[in-house]
C-alpha cells in the first residue's frame, strides 16, 4: 500500500510544479507546446530506445501478457464501438480508446511494481506490449487520419518508420533481438536525453491544467466518463476474470496482473493528443480522473489479493 501512495505522490509533486510554472508564466506562452514537442520528438524516443535495447524480449511470452493484451483490446473495443455509434472522428476515437486501455506502466507502474509487487521487472511485459505494439499502431492511425494531404500510398505505408515514437521503440527491439552492444559514448547521451521524457510530460500536463475547468464537464463529459469507467473499473475487472477464470492464475501472479491493469491512463497519452491536436481535453481529463480514482482501486486490489 505504501508503494501505491509513494508512486502517486511523486507524480503529483511534478504535476503541481508544472501547474505553478504555468500560473507564473516562467516558460512563456508556448511553454507547454515546447515541452510536449521535446518529449514527443526527442526525449520519449530516446527513452524507449534505451529501455527496450536492454530488455529481455523473452518476457513477452507469458500468460500474464496475454491477459494484459486481451483486457486492453476489450476496453479499447468497447470505446470504439460506442464511438462508431456516436460518429466520433477517427483521431478522437483513437485517443479515447488509448485512455480506456493504455496503462501508466512507466513512471507510475515501475515504482508500484517495486513497492507493491517487489520486482520492477514484473511491469516489463506490459511496458513492452504497449511500446512495441500499441503505441506505434495508435500513432500510425493518428498520422493517417490527420487533416490535409496524406501523400502517395507508399509514403502512407511507411508512416510507422517516420514516427519518432515508433522509430525509438522498434530500434530498441532490434538492438535487443540482435544482441548488439551499444558503446557507452553512444548510449550515455541517449540515456541522459531520455531521462527528460517523464518530467517533461508531467510538467506539460501540469501547465495544461492552468485556467482549465473541472474535469468531466462540457462536450467531452460523456467520452471522459466512459474512458475513465473502462480504464479504472472495467480493465482490472476483466483482467481478474481472465487471469483467475481462464488462465488459472493464483497468488502473486494474479496480483501482478490485476495491479498493472488497474494503473491509470498514462500521461504520455496527453503528449500524443497534443502533438496531433486532437482530443486534448479528453486525454487530459481522462488521465487526471483515472489517476485519482486508481488510488482507492489499487489499495482495494492490494488488500484483497495481496
Amino acid at each position: 500500500m505504501q508503494g501505491v501512495l509513494t508512486g502517486f505522490a511523486v507524480i503529483a509533486v511534478v504535476i503541481v510544479a508544472g501547474y505553478v510554472i504555468g500560473r507564473r508564466g516562467h516558460l512563456g506562452e508556448h511553454g507547454r507546446e515546447v515541452l510536449t514537442k521535446l518529449a514527443f520528438h526527442v526525449a520519449s524516443p530516446a527513452l524507449l530506445f534505451t529501455t527496450l535495447a536492454d530488455t529481455d524480449l523473452s518476457v513477452i511470452f507469458s500468460s500474464r501478457l496475454l491477459v494484459t493484451a486481451l483486457s486492453t483490446a476489450a476496453m479499447a473495443g468497447v470505446f470504439i464501438a460506442v464511438a462508431v455509434t456516436r460518429r466520433w472522428s477517427v483521431g478522437y476515437t483513437t485517443i479515447g480508446a488509448l485512455c480506456s486501455s493504455y496503462v501508466n506502466s512507466g513512471n507510475l507502474g515501475i515504482p508500484i511494481a517495486v513497492y507493491v509487487l517487489g520486482d520492477a521487472s514484473l511491469v516489463a511485459p506490459v511496458l513492452l506490449f504497449q511500446l512495441v505494439l500499441v503505441a506505434p499502431a495508435a500513432v500510425t492511425v493518428l498520422d493517417l487520419s490527420g487533416e490535409g494531404d496524406k501523400g502517395p500510398l507508399w509514403r502512407r505505408l511507411l508512416t510507422p518508420l517516420r514516427n519518432p515514437i515508433a522509430v525509438g521503440s522498434l530500434s530498441g527491439v532490434a538492438v535487443s533481438a540482435t544482441g548488439l552492444s551499444i558503446p557507452a559514448p553512444v548510449l550515455d547521451p541517449l540515456t541522459l536525453i531520455g531521462n527528460m521524457s517523464v518530467p517533461a510530460v508531467l510538467l506539460a500536463f501540469g501547465i495544461s491544467l492552468c485556467g482549465s475547468t473541472l474535469p468531466g464537464r462540457g462536450p467531452d463529459r460523456g467520452p471522459v466518463l466512459l474512458s475513465v469507467a473502462l480504464k479504472s473499473l472495467g480493465q482490472p475487472a476483466v483482467a481478474w476474470a481472465l487471469a483467475a477464470g481462464v488462465f488459472g492464475l493464483r497468488g502473486a501472479p494474479l496480483l501482478d496482473v490485476v495491479v498493472t491493469s488497474a494503473l491509470p491512463a498514462a500521461q504520455n497519452l496527453y503528449t500524443y493528443a497534443s502533438a496531433y491536436g486532437v482530443g486534448e481535453r479528453l486525454a487530459r481529463d481522462s488521465i487526471l480522473v483515472s489517476t485519482v480514482i486508481s488510488v482507492p482501486v489499487l489499495v482495494v486490489v492490494a488488500a484483497l489479493l495481496g
